[in-house]
């Protein structure tokens, strides 16, 4: 596993300890390691914030100069907004979904991972990197997390119907109103984020290249997948599409993003790099 910072692996292990405690507590009916689990998620966040700062002051910019660490800076997004919702909304439940999706990204792109500096080419130095990729990068987060909301909400309906508890007596879940108004709030602030990193990157395409768009296979899927959720939402608003429907969606939409970003990164990089480093 290629580490240029002795901070990544000490993240991995608390990832993954924290899944495991959180599907346990899942598993078994208690909440017992529910507090264990929130507080080594949030250790995990710390320690892959540093990793992430030592790459970027390695680098000399933000540390997105390939898929590997791109998908690293996902994972500890998605850690941190999830950490947040666990906290905040009392929303142990989507523990057992974010923090094995965390351990898996990060997994995947430690493995990956280019050891030594990575240098970003000189078409990609640009003010408008970072703004544009956070912005995507947020956008995905949010869709991540209401992927996870989506699947609580099918798990607790399906309890539901066949009269079972929906959860740990002593947890006090949320309701399944509730988890759907936090999906489609997922949902609208995702959109908004890849929204603006569309526009962003149309702009920096422009200054950089002398036209705003492309046709680069990662800029028709993204267009794809906006598309995409912007029906999704449509649905919602027109013709009333919630509940068990609208995080059946969710998920659909959410895989088929999965795919395009795994896929078209992987294969057809272009000039979204990926391909360098």
């Amino acid at each position: 596993m290629p580490m240029d910072t002795l901070w990544l692996l000490p993240a991995l292990a608390c990832y993954a300890l924290s899944a495991a405690l959180f599907v346990f507590d899942r598993l078994s009916g208690r909440t017992q390691a529910t507090g264990y689990a929130v507080a080594i998620l949030g250790a995990g966040v710390v320690c892959h914030a540093f990793d992430l700062a030592a790459r970027g002051l390695q680098a000399g910019n933000i540390p997105v100069a390939n898929f590997a660490q791109a998908l690293s800076f996902l994972a500890w997004l998605t850690a941190l907004a999830g950490l947040v919702m666990i906290v905040r909304l009392r929303l142990a439940v989507i523990g057992a979904f974010v923090a094995p999706a965390v351990t898996l990204a990060l997994g995947a792109a430690s493995l990956t991972m280019s050891s030594g500096r990575v240098v970003l080419p000189a078409t990609l130095r640009s003010v408008w990197l970072p703004i544009h990729v956070t912005l995507a990068i947020l956008g995905y987060t949010m869709f991540v997390l209401a992927a996870s909301v989506s699947i609580a909400y099918l798990a607790y309906e399906s309890r539901l119907k066949s009269k079972r508890a929906i959860g740990p007596a002593n947890e006090g879940g949320p309701s399944l109103e509730k988890l759907d108004r936090i999906n489609y709030r997922l949902l609208g602030w995702g959109f908004v984020m890849l929204s603006l990193a569309i526009v962003s990157g149309a702009i920096w395409a422009d200054a950089r290249w002398g036209h705003f768009w492309s046709w680069e296979p990662i800029e028709s899927w993204s267009l794809a997948i906006w598309v995409l959720y912007a029906g999704l939402l449509e649905s919602r608003l027109t013709i009333g599409w919630r509940g068990r429907r609208a995080a059946a969606l969710t998920l659909v939409v959410f895989c088929l993003l999965v795919g395009s970003i795994v896929g078209v990164n992987l294969i057809f990089p272009g000039k979204h790099g990926g391909s360098f480093g």
